[in-house]
């Protein structure tokens, strides 16, 4: 492969792994955050949008560099910034052009493409798995965990104590003093419907 087919596999390639990434996450909030079921078409379709998406930015670079080339055509001064092409740069810039031009046209024949963009659901759904069991794993060996098989128990033994004695305890305190005060107020108001309940007998009484 020459220099120029390999960029447009190289850029192909960051394309899809990006597709991927994105279906990956859709599947995610679909399945996962919104207790949706796994539906392989919606997430073609999503494939679909995605590679569209980056077949339109590779478009619009090649637009941009044909742009900047027919500009730096027969300009020989010194450049004044890195964007500021000189004729020197036109083939540099014709060769960028063209991969760009490559790879927009491999991701909208992948668009068209069924297989290939099961392809790249089918590896999405995979590597959403993938999170959620490493996600699972590591909460069920971090809440099951014994203290002397976690290695950061004896240093983080110290903050954790420290974080009880300065927030739980604190809070259990203030509930508790709360609550005494609820308790007394309860109590002066049970005597003072006593005493009132007293006098009227007295007056009743004379």
């Amino acid at each position: 492969m020459g220099r120029t087919a390999d960029a447009i596999a190289e850029g192909v390639a960051i394309a899809t792994s990006a597709a991927r990434l994105a279906v990956k996450n859709h599947i995610l909030v679909g399945t996962i955050a919104e207790g949706g079921v796994f539906d392989s078409e919606k997430y073609i379709a999503d494939a679909r949008e995605a590679l569209r998406a980056m077949a339109e930015e590779s478009e619009q670079a090649e637009k941009t560099l044909t742009e900047l080339r027919k500009r730096a055509r027969g300009r020989h001064s010194d450049p004044v910034g890195t964007h500021d092409y000189r004729d020197r740069d036109v083939r540099n810039l014709r060769r960028r052009a063209k991969q760009s031009h490559g790879v927009a046209m491999r991701l909208r024949e992948m668009m068209d493409d069924p297989e290939q963009l099961g392809v790249i659901v089918e590896e999405a759904r995979k590597a959403a798995w993938a999170d959620v069991r490493h996600n699972l794993d590591r909460r069920l060996k971090v809440e099951g965990m014994r203290p002397d098989q976690d290695p950061d128990y004896e240093r983080m033994r110290e903050a954790r104590m420290q974080a009880l004695r300065l927030v739980d305890l604190q809070a259990l305190s203030s509930q508790q003093r709360a609550r005494a005060k609820r308790l007394k107020k309860q109590e002066k108001g049970a005597d003072k419907d006593s005493s009132k309940t007293s006098r009227g007998a007295r007056g009743s009484a004379g």
